[in-house]
């Protein structure tokens, strides 16, 4: 195997292992001779936004998006700006995402960065009626629909509705107990 696709390998094992130091700098060195390569940008994107290095990993995902055009990378880069307080940068990828229209998933993904990004700005009522309008109470929920109830659960407890924080909380502690905290939220809220 050529140096660098073994770099590229043992870079991604990193990630697996959640060993984000050592998969930023095996993709970094393959960047420093190879600046465009898609992988390595994706590899040191991923590290870093592990590491919350938000502006490193902005920059190589970056890199990655406008090369593969693909829409699971707009969320990604919405929460590094949303880290950033980039509030601009958060509204207009928003809107690429939208314009896109992608999958359910990768909507509810946005969705639940772009009511973050309300809820930070102050704008909770706003946070919390972007996700409640996408809310359905399905029999058989898929992971983003788990994912947003969390969420909301979430901005429901900061903005004080103490009732409707534990009832979702206790929803998403039903459904994936294993997946969140979410039954130790339930509880703690009094």
């Amino acid at each position: 195997m050529a140096p660098f696709a073994q770099l590229l390998a043992d870079s991604r094992q990193a990630l697996y292992r959640q060993d984000d130091v050592a998969a930023r700098r095996m993709a970094k060195q393959v960047l420093a001779v190879a600046p465009t390569s898609t992988t390595a940008n994706e590899l040191a994107g991923l590290a870093n936004y592990s590491l919350g290095k938000w502006a490193d990993a902005s920059k190589h995902l970056t890199v990655v998006y406008q090369r593969s055009q693909e829409a699971s990378w707009l969320p990604v880069l919405m929460d590094c700006a949303r880290a950033r307080k980039r509030w601009m940068e958060v509204d207009q990828l928003w809107t690429d995402l939208r314009e896109l229209s992608p999958g359910a998933d990768m909507m509810a993904e946005g969705r639940i960065v772009y009511a973050g990004s309300l809820a930070d700005r102050g704008k909770l009522a706003d946070a919390i009626t972007l996700l409640d309008r996408s809310v359905k109470r399905e029999k058989r929920p898929r992971a983003y629909d788990i994912r947003t109830w969390y969420a909301l659960a979430d901005l429901y407890e900061r903005a004080g509705n103490v009732p409707k924080a534990r009832a979702l909380f206790l929803q998403v502690a039903k459904i994936a107990p294993e997946a969140y905290d979410a039954a130790e939220r339930a509880s703690s809220l009094t």
